[in-house]
């Protein structure tokens, strides 16, 4: 059985590759230029939620990272265009 090692998966040949780039759980853990939909913003911190809302990241809005610099994320949302820190990009579930 012929194996290869890609992403830390192994998968034996003839079976689908997931590399699980498309199944991003927030936006620290999403591709740049890749276009995903909001489902939740997960923080007990109503301040911080009430923050993002003002941005446009809420639930069923759509957000693209647009690229990443030292844990700065650079997002596009509502055709605007905002860079924020790690912590408010692993609020933001996709």
């Amino acid at each position: 059985m012929n194996s290869i090692a890609s992403n830390r998966l192994i998968i034996s040949s003839g079976e689908k590759i997931d590399d699980g780039r498309s199944n991003a759980r927030n936006l620290a853990e999403a591709q740049t230029n890749e276009e995903y939909t909001i489902k939740e913003i997960k923080s007990v911190d109503e301040d911080l939620k009430n923050f993002l809302f003002t941005l446009g990241c809420y639930k069923g809005e759509t957000v693209t990272v647009l690229s990443v610099l030292c844990e700065n994320y650079i997002i596009s949302v509502k055709d605007a265009r905002y860079s924020i820190d790690k912590d408010l990009a692993e609020a933001i579930i996709v």
